[in-house]
């Protein structure tokens, strides 16, 4: 039997309206001659099978033991539910129901599953999973194995709750953000936190569905709100992820735990603390009704995607008969009304029909606020695959080496603004230096002609931690004094070749494992010194010092129309990098990025 991921069109047929699905057939001792049928509508799962599965009563033919693994968040309520189960003596043919769950990582289960794990102590088969069920927070995960091609068999089956994503803030900063009044779409959300610079905390998008939906929202929004994806759409968006990756913990509880725990102002002014915190519903609704101070939430308004808790079997070809009627029973059981009562009572919205008001307020949400939004659509598989590459390269640590020519033509006035090439390129450089931490490595060289002696180039800065601190000043204030102190040379030429060896020997050889190493060149001209090395002679050495595991791409970023493109093309493919033309000076700080997230993400699908 093949796996089968759930989409979120297969979501909205599988918790509402009259959707059925057939039983897999079961190649074991025999087929099954009995179809299954799982309507689910209103949140209830009504399994119909004349005698099949038996409401309750006397356990005649002995127990049937399932194992469930769900995401902590839900498995609480879930343990709590099958406990009622055990005790009212449910059966399924005639046979007692005894489900055992046990909380586990989302990530992690996906994780093993995906590399099919093998089972540890008990009566498991080796080489396979420990239990029969799986119940994540989000179908991501399922989907996640479906697309791989890899792994255990997961067969969703249907949704057992929903907890849409939304962002909480403490209440001075909620009142000043103008909550419950204002909304927000998600791009203003974090543009207004960049702007504030409100402390804002996420679950790691790498490991939390939670986090992971967030940024395909955030993403989604910024590309909406500008009416296309551009060069400055992929800014926007580096940007924002930047500003998660600064405050991001691997779960919920310990993204929770960066809140004050308590109301003084010693702890509200903490910077360690957090302001705010992307989370889900059910989290702030756990959180609020605890002793630390309480969450208000904002619904951004143009839509929560939501986690789906899908009832996933897994491995189900390898179940007995008994086995997977079982854990059709226990899905029944989940739909019923008693248990959606629990589900409600712990923060859980039910798969269908509108948000309880008392869990809404609760959890901090109030009108107007668009508490009862009909969820997002969620990202394809396949930009699931993107933006988990691009938070990878996002939040890995950056060593660059930043090349700026100062020959005379950078001089040159930009029509309109008033000001020089090299002002420009200034101004843009500096901006794109917000876009790093205080744990990237940045360095600043510039190039002319006869600049150092025989030399066309001089190192200004060198590449190193902006956080670090050294003679009262950090890095980052360092690299921004020197980035301001750029001159043109006066009737100096430009060196390019030679430069461009020079800085990727430096760059080769204080390669920096763990992190994303890069080259950026910033030029407006063609090689004008005519002792310098043939174009062909540095393609042919630039290669030679390139290595596959120690990738270092170099980035041409070719300004105006005198610059030699080119020859930029030429110097950057040697690297593994690539050239860009920018007419406007302006354009660098958007082409820049966006040019180190491709040199990223085409370094980490070439490394061995």
């Amino acid at each position: 039997m093949g796996r089968h991921g759930i989409s979120r069109t297969d979501r909205a047929s599988s918790s509402g309206g009259s959707g059925a699905r057939a039983s897999r057939h079961r190649g074991r001792t025999a087929a099954l001659t009995t179809i299954l049928v799982l309507a689910v509508g209103a949140g209830t799962f009504g399994v119909l099978r004349g005698g099949l599965l038996s409401v309750g009563g006397t356990c005649h033919a002995g127990t049937v033991r399932i194992d469930a693994a769900a995401s902590p968040d839900i498995a609480p309520v879930l343990t709590r539910i099958a406990d009622r189960a055990r005790a009212e003596h449910a059966t399924t043919d005639g046979q007692c129901l005894d489900v055992r769950v046990t909380a586990r990582d989302s990530a992690q289960v996906a994780d093993e599953l995906g590399g099919a794990a093998t089972a540890g102590a008990g009566t498991a088969t080796p080489g396979r999973p420990r239990f029969a069920v799986w119940i994540p927070d989000d179908s991501i995960w399922v989907n996640q194995l479906a697309t791989s091609g890899q792994g255990t068999s997961v067969s969703p089956m249907g949704t057992v709750a929903r907890s849409p994503v939304v962002v909480g803030a403490l209440r001075a900063q909620a009142d000043a953000l103008g909550w419950p009044a204002k909304t927000y779409t998600w791009a203003e959300l974090t543009g207004v936190a960049a702007d504030t610079r409100l402390r804002l905390g996420s679950t790691d998008p790498a490991h939390s569905a939670t986090g992971m939906l967030a940024l395909a929202m955030i993403n989604t929004s910024i590309i909406r709100s500008a009416g296309g994806e551009s060069a400055d759409t992929d800014t926007q968006s580096a940007g924002a992820a930047k500003l998660l990756a600064q405050r991001t913990a691997p779960t919920a509880a310990q993204a929770l735990a960066t809140l004050p725990g308590g109301n003084s102002k010693a702890d509200l002014a903490d910077p360690a603390h957090s302001q705010a915190l992307v989370l889900s519903e059910q989290a702030a609704f756990a959180h609020n009704g605890g002793t630390a101070p309480a969450l208000r939430l904002f619904y951004p308004k143009d839509g929560a995607a939501a986690l789906d808790y899908p009832y996933t079997l897994v491995d189900d070809m390898q179940q007995t008969v008994d086995q997977s009627r079982a854990a059709t029973r226990f899905l029944s059981l989940l739909g019923d009304a008693d248990s959606l009562r629990e589900l409600t009572a712990a923060g859980f919205r039910a798969p269908a029909g509108g948000p309880p008001p008392a869990l809404v307020q609760r959890a901090g949400g109030q009108s107007p606020q668009p508490v009862g939004a009909t969820p997002a659509p969620a990202p394809s598989a396949a930009d699931l695959q993107k933006l988990r590459l691009e938070w990878q390269i996002t939040v890995q640590s950056a060593r660059i080496t930043t090349v700026v020519d100062v020959s005379g033509s950078m001089a040159t006035p930009v029509p309109g603004s008033g000001k020089t090439r090299l002002d420009v390129t200034k101004a843009s450089l500096e901006q794109a230096l917000g876009q790093f931490t205080d744990q990237d490595e940045i360095g600043l060289w510039r190039f002319s002609t006869r600049l150092d002696g025989s030399r066309d180039y001089q190192k200004v800065v060198p590449t190193g931690r902006l956080g670090a601190k050294s003679g009262g000043t950090t890095g980052r204030q360092r690299l921004d004094a020197a980035f301001k102190a750029l001159k043109p040379v006066p009737d100096g030429s430009t060196g390019l070749y030679d430069t461009a060896l020079a800085v990727y020997q430096d760059a080769s050889t204080s390669y920096a494992a763990g992190r994303f190493n890069a080259v950026v060149i910033l030029t407006d001209g063609a090689n004008e010194d005519p002792g310098s090395i043939p174009l062909g002679t540095l393609t042919t050495k630039l290669k030679a010092l390139g290595d596959p595991t120690r990738p270092v791409p170099l980035i041409a970023i070719a300004v105006g129309p005198d610059a030699d493109k080119s020859a930029c093309d030429k110097i950057a493919e040697a690297t593994g990098g690539a050239a860009y033309r920018v007419n406007d000076p302006g354009q660098i700080q958007a082409v820049l990025l966006k040019a180190v997230v491709a040199a990223a993400t085409s370094a980490a699908a070439k490394a061995p």
